[in-house]
């Protein structure tokens, strides 16, 4: 027998032990220790399958092809699902490298010649795919990331561009009163014709990025804030949305009550929320309210209106990426804004639900976890 098929044959009985030095070791990587067996062997064995048929291929030319089959371009992007950086990826090969150079001395083999040749070249090669793989991957989400960002934040710019909009045309009723009427007029007319453009703009962006899903990562930057001052900037601004459509809002937050959020993103969740309840409530009333659940619990937060309501076949999905309503109401939009609350609730750990009835109205509840 040669010292190839030694050690192949070696391997293949040492299998066991040699997946259990391999765990051992490489569970001392920060991002190896949280992960169940399974999930931490992933295509180890098939790859030492892999090798012993290397070392029994009659030629090098035949080691390709015994790897036609291989599992390192798979196992490089779970990595990046587990959590790995890519210097963890190549050193688990590596630890594999050093327990099967060990298995062999300890027999009384050798790895010197043709065997390591062979043992660094399907490691390597293990290696380039598994790493080319993950940076692949990783280089698509993060794009994506920036293009669901991108998108949340044209959707966002909706509203303040309708305030704007709005508060423009009630400006043009009075301008007549005015010193100057024609000289007033025509700013107006100049704002009118900015916000136009870009609210087309802004459509381009979202209408561009409707294939997008919105699992995207959010960095929270967390602190204490005062939840009453914050909802009550929000009416004032949503005031010209609100009294187009004779659409009364009520803050019924208490003034004391402190939140722990990222207050840019919380923003933009109530902003969502109360100007989806505005569109369905025209001559109706928007409350905005909050409590303390326990100080270890968290804040409850909830929109209630008695508008429309929402029809029991869109409730399952009303949270989905680009569900809007059928009606194609005005602003009624790519529907994001519902997608966008409820990623960013998830960011702070809380959950958002809804409960609705046709012709009596709609509550969104969320709820934002105390920090652990």
């Amino acid at each position: 027998m040669t010292e190839l098929a030694k050690i192949a044959r070696l391997i293949q009985q040492e299998r066991a032990n040699l997946l259990s030095r391999w765990r051992t070791q490489v569970r001392e990587l920060p991002s190896a220790k949280h992960l169940d067996t399974p999930t931490l062997t992933d295509h180890v064995p098939m790859l030492i399958d892999e090798l012993t048929e290397a070392l029994l291929a009659r030629s090098t030319e035949t080691i390709a092809e015994a790897l036609v089959e291989a599992s390192p371009p798979a196992h490089g992007a779970q990595r990046l699902v587990d959590g790995f950086d890519i210097e963890e990826v190549v050193a688990e090969y590596n630890i594999l490298r050093g327990c099967i150079s060990d298995l062999v001395e300890e027999n009384g083999l050798t790895m010197q010649g043709r065997p390591f040749h062979i043992l660094n070249r399907v490691l390597d090669g293990a290696i380039g795919s598994a790493v080319q793989s993950y940076a692949t991957q990783q280089a698509f989400e993060v794009q994506q990331r920036r293009q669901e960002y991108l998108a949340f934040v044209m959707h966002d710019l909706r509203t303040p561009l309708n305030a704007i909009s709005l508060a423009a045309r009630v400006l043009e009723l009075t301008c007549t009163k005015l010193d100057k009427p024609e000289e007033t007029r025509r700013m107006l007319n100049s704002l009118h014709r900015n916000v136009k453009q870009l609210d087309v703009l802004v459509t381009k962006v979202i209408e561009e990025n409707t294939n997008l899903v919105t699992e995207v990562g959010v960095r929270l930057e967390r602190r204490k804030l005062d939840l009453w001052p914050m909802v009550e900037g929000l009416i004032h601004d949503l005031h010209p949305v609100a009294g187009t459509s004779s659409t009364h809002l009520s803050n019924r937050v208490p003034e004391e009550l402190v939140v722990d959020a990222d207050a840019s993103l919380l923003r933009r969740i109530l902003q969502n929320l109360i100007a989806n309840a505005i569109r369905y409530t025209p001559n109706g009333e928007v409350e905005i309210g909050a409590r303390e659940m326990t100080p270890e619990r968290g804040v409850v937060c909830w929109v209630r209106d008695n508008g429309a309501g929402v029809p029991p076949e869109r409730i399952d999905a009303i949270f989905d990426p680009l569900e809007s309503d059928d009606q194609k109401t005005e602003g009624s939009g790519t529907g994001l804004g519902l997608a966008i609350v409820k990623t960013f609730v998830e960011a702070h750990e809380g959950k958002v639900t809804v409960e609705s009835q046709l012709g009596i109205g709609t509550t969104f509840t969320f709820s934002l976890p105390a920090p652990h």
